[in-house]
């Protein structure tokens, strides 16, 4: 049986985390799905859940290129995190927007949505429409910015803290602090104990718990001793295939809160990373799924107008509906990561903290790559 000490340094050791593509492009499908069927009951209309496996993807991501850049190298540049963030998010995702732009203006023909839109593009333009939109209000174009505002708040202030805290629990405590007042806001503005119509609770609200989950969850494998009592639950041969009928479980149930949701998603996450060889490995290390996970930056962004294309084109069929919109998506973000964004993405490596000389005094383990936020 492999000790925890053994699959520790085997963690620090792993380049990329394959099962997260995997489970990258298990979303991504699950999201189009929630959207070509406009489902809001029944287990597809628990799908939106998929947002929560993304963030938590994020945080956890995010957080281990943190702290293995400052084990490596002493510090964290911030500047050269901004700078690769940048290079990777927003040219794409402000490409998109003026599509958007172009689109509406060209063949929106509803005044009201077309001029609901174009008062919100200083919002989409800024990563703010999760504080100033009203989702709920009839049809809005580009609604699911939301979800990318939500992330790029997150990078704005989390390095900061990892960076500039002396201790390690200063960040732990910190994160853990924003994981209440996100889980507080949740039940205080579904409750209607705080009016949403006040822009601190929105902002408040708008505070990912599952970023939070996945952020705490790279704390806890990342040093030697969180590490070995997470191995004993989540590191075990039962521990991946338990966590994904939890996961269902949670997902099927639609009284499941969505802390509880969130945390098994978390969960799930971590026992896929801390032992790669788990029995659902052949599905979800599958090239043809982990390439579709590498690309879901782009499926996400570009899947709407796709699914616009295709209800223009196509006879109503949902089934047909959904095929062929996943197809046209898969293939605008294809072409979009090979011809648009690869040569932003070349430039990351100027600013690159993995070809430094480690620190005589700092573990040197060999990091994860970079891999896609959305």
């Amino acid at each position: 049986m492999e000790s925890a000490q053994t699959a520790h340094q085997a963690f620090l050791r792993t380049k990329t985390f394959g099962a997260l593509d995997g489970l990258r492009a298990l979303a991504i499908f699950a999201v189009v799905l929630y959207h070509v069927l406009e489902a809001r009951e029944g287990l597809v209309g628990r799908f939106y859940l998929s947002v929560s496996l993304f963030f938590a993807i994020s945080g956890f991501l995010i957080t281990t290129l943190l702290l293995r850049e400052r084990a490596q190298t002493g510090t964290i540049s911030l500047k050269g995190f901004y700078a690769r963030r940048s290079l990777r998010i927003f040219p794409l995702y402000y490409a998109v927007t003026a599509l958007y732009i172009v689109l509406v203006s060209v063949f929106e023909t509803d005044m009201v949505v077309r001029g609901a839109f174009f008062d919100n593009v200083k919002y989409y333009l800024t990563y703010t429409s999760n504080w100033f939109i009203n989702l709920e209000e009839g049809r809005i174009i580009f609604y699911f910015a939301w979800s990318m505002a939500t992330e790029e708040q997150f990078y704005l202030l989390w390095p900061f803290v990892v960076r500039y805290f002396k201790s390690t629990w200063g960040p732990v405590v910190f994160m853990s602090g924003m994981l209440a007042v996100g889980i507080f806001m949740g039940w205080a503005t579904k409750t209607g104990f705080l009016d949403t119509r006040h822009l601190w609770v929105r902002i408040l609200a708008s505070i990912s718990i599952s970023v939070c989950m996945g952020c705490l969850s790279a704390y806890l494998v990342h040093f030697p001793k969180p590490f070995a009592w997470t191995w004993k639950v989540l590191g075990q041969v039962w521990s991946v295939p338990v966590m994904v009928v939890l996961v269902f479980l949670a997902i099927y149930n639609y009284n499941t809160p969505l802390w509880l949701s969130s945390l098994l998603l978390t969960l799930m996450v971590l026992a896929m990373c801390i032992r790669p060889h788990h029995v659902m490995a052949p599905l979800i290390d599958h090239k043809w799924l982990r390439y579709v996970g590498s690309i879901t930056y782009g499926i996400y962004l570009m899947h709407m107008i796709s699914l616009n294309i295709v209800r223009r084109v196509v006879p109503h069929n949902l089934a047909l509906y959904y095929v062929l919109t996943l197809a046209l998506s898969i293939f605008f973000a294809t072409l979009s990561y090979r011809y648009f964004e690869k040569p932003f993405l070349k430039l990351k490596d100027r600013f690159d903290w993995r070809g430094k000389k480690p620190v005589a005094e700092a573990p040197q383990p060999v990091v994860s790559t970079p891999v896609n936020p959305g």
